[in-house]
């Protein structure tokens, strides 16, 4: 095999297309991964993990690629990111519009998300169809109506089922609209807090129908670990949100985020 790139790892680029077009990042080298599905591909780590924030050199990442003094440095934001109902930040990404939205990646889940990272959330957790339904001022109030709305549906990718196929289609604007009656008074009650222009709910808009780049789903679900086995190898046989589908397993790339990384194809 020819060694294709080397460099610290980020988590891989996506880009909407049909099916999506996905790129590793190895360092300053981005590499086009759709052209390797179907061909032999070895990931060779070299026992070095580096800080993706300050690039300090580090013997275990905290939070998908941290050094430790990053990791508690940013830890409110990390919180937020977790907890969004708990948010008292004044500025920075959580003071921006954020969309409550419905995605099917193993079955019906709601989630928030910043409007920049549209489509980006969705295809990092794998959604075959997802749907925006209510646009927010800041994050904390999509934290309280992802609060309310995760008493009827789940807030939460069973990532082994995703990666096993494609999930049952559902009718996503039927589904907005039984939740968004059944939720009713928590959402006038919000408006009420936040004010009537903070929430609206956003109509018109049509599901999003998402095809991965995915030759076979796995029968069986082999978790791959650089930690355990340095060098990860197999046909490549797909990409689903952030991992790659080999024969011999998978791999959650972006869980890697930081690792010093040789690209054999």
């Amino acid at each position: 095999m020819n060694v294709i790139a080397s460099g610290i790892v980020r988590k891989m680029r996506s880009r909407l297309h049909n099916p999506v077009s996905y790129s590793a990042r190895l360092g300053d080298n981005e590499i086009a991964l759709n052209p390797l599905l179907g061909r032999k591909v070895q990931l060779n780590f070299s026992g070095n993990i580096f800080c993706i924030e300050c690039g300090r050199k580090t013997k275990k990442s905290f939070n998908q690629g941290y050094c430790y003094p990053c990791f508690k440095r940013l830890e409110q934001w990390f919180t937020c990111l977790i907890r969004p109902e708990k948010c008292r930040c004044q500025d920075g990404d959580c003071i921006q519009s954020h969309v409550v939205y419905l995605a099917n990646s193993s079955g019906l889940k709601v989630g928030i998300t910043r409007m920049t990272q549209i489509p980006t959330r969705w295809i990092d957790q794998g959604a075959t169809q997802a749907l925006a339904i209510i646009r927010v001022r800041s994050r904390l109030q999509s934290g309280e109506l992802e609060m309310a709305f995760k008493q009827h549906v789940a807030d939460k990718t069973n990532w082994r089922d995703m990666l096993k196929g494609k999930a049952a289609r559902l009718d996503m604007a039927g589904e907005r609209d039984r939740l968004l009656a059944t939720c009713e008074e928590d959402i006038k009650e919000l408006k009420a807090r936040f004010g009537f222009f903070a929430i609206s709910i956003l109509k018109g808009i049509a599901p999003v129908i998402i095809d991965y780049p995915v030759e076979a789903y796995p029968e069986k679900i082999t978790p791959l670990n650089l930690d355990k086995e340095p060098v990860v190898s197999g046909t490549l046989k797909g990409i689903k949100g952030q991992y790659l589908i080999f024969d011999t397993g998978v791999i959650n790339l972006r869980r890697f985020s930081g690792y010093e990384v040789e690209l054999q194809a």
